[in-house]
């Protein structure tokens, strides 16, 4: 079965297909980062209309790639949530255009479910039970994932995300958006312990905060405005790591994991995937992360996703479907 993949739902464009959920025959990603890094970040409208222009394009250089043709598409699956509401729009709209045109099913897909499903494109696959820490620049949950299509939402931040804070901070050092890579890159020249940036919430539950992180930050930086750029980078990303890393064992060790499984494109970052194996392994667990361009929004894995929901789970979409840019992951198949 030969899955068309569609990704839509922040600032990439992408496009994949995908053989029977696990071989990758042709991934494409468009980034609109020089587009929204006038604006210091993404602007839904733009990055709307720029979805519509580069679709189409997209999809047919898969195709080529590939060497098929659209007789070859068995099914059509597309993130419908959650995300901005104008990209994800786009997506399901051409998506759905697809499906009717082709005669074939539709399937929507989770947009943090399919961060999860990288790891299933792995070689070898990493497959449930594990506890997942998606952790990009829109999201950051603890999910205990028993199987596959079961998702049990069991903490998550009360405000920024983890990448989110990492941009925020970039941009109070000018840095150009987006700002995570660099801040990773200007880390590793620098001292992790030069600045003491607060932990948050680092000793309470399950659940993480990183808006405070980010005004201590400001503070820091109004009374030490020569401080060194590499040192204020690698104690901020040290900060954001320990916190990520300390929740996430703590929820394995609760729910009785041994495995935890890391995807979104936060877990690209070199010093998350220093620290965490090693103290993972200090504890009797297993971690694992995709490889850096399974991790960072594709379409790879909204088709692995879709093609588990229809092949396995026996879901198909209706052509009405409906973006939704709050759509939970807690229960969601």
């Amino acid at each position: 079965m030969i899955v068309l993949g569609i990704e839509t739902s922040c600032d990439e464009t992408a496009v994949a297909l995908v053989r029977d959920g696990r071989e990758i025959l042709v991934n494409l990603v468009y980034s609109q980062t020089d587009l929204h890094a006038r604006y210091g970040g993404v602007v839904p409208e733009a990055a709307s209309r720029d979805h519509l222009r580069k679709l189409p394009v997209l999809v047919q250089e898969a195709l080529t790639k590939a060497r098929l043709s659209w007789n070859d598409v068995d099914l059509v699956g597309v993130t419908y949530g959650p995300g901005l509401i104008g990209p994800l729009l786009v997506g399901v709209s051409y998506a759905a255009g697809v499906a009717l045109a082709r005669d074939v099913p539709l399937v929507g897909v989770n947009h943090l479910a399919a961060h999860l499903f990288a790891l299933r494109l792995m070689d070898p696959p990493v497959e449930p039970p594990f506890l997942g820490l998606i952790a990009s620049g829109g999201h950051t949950l603890l999910v205990a994932v028993p199987r596959w299509g079961e998702y049990q939402v069991v903490g998550g931040t009360r405000d920024d995300a983890a990448g989110e804070a990492l941009d925020k901070f970039g941009r109070l050092l000018g840095l150009p958006y987006p700002a995570g890579p660099k801040i990773d890159a200007l880390a590793s020249e620098g001292d992790p312990n030069a600045v003491p940036f607060p932990r948050p919430m680092l000793e309470s539950g399950l659940d993480m905060s990183f808006s405070g992180l980010k005004t201590a930050a400001v503070y820091w930086l109004r009374e030490h405005s020569t401080a060194s750029l590499p040192d204020l980078c690698a104690s901020f990303l040290e900060a954001v790591v320990e916190v990520l890393v300390e929740k996430a064992l703590r929820a394995a060790r609760r729910f009785r994991f041994e495995r935890i499984a890391v995807a979104g494109g936060v877990a690209a970052n070199r010093r998350l995937r220093e620290v965490f194996p090693e103290r993972a392994s200090a504890r009797g667990m297993l971690v694992f992360f995709p490889p850096p361009e399974l991790c960072t929004d594709n379409a790879a894995t909204v088709a692995a996703c879709a093609f588990h929901r229809y092949h396995e789970l026996g879901i198909s979409d209706p052509l009405s479907l409906s973006p939704d840019a709050n759509l939970p992951l807690h229960g969601w198949r």
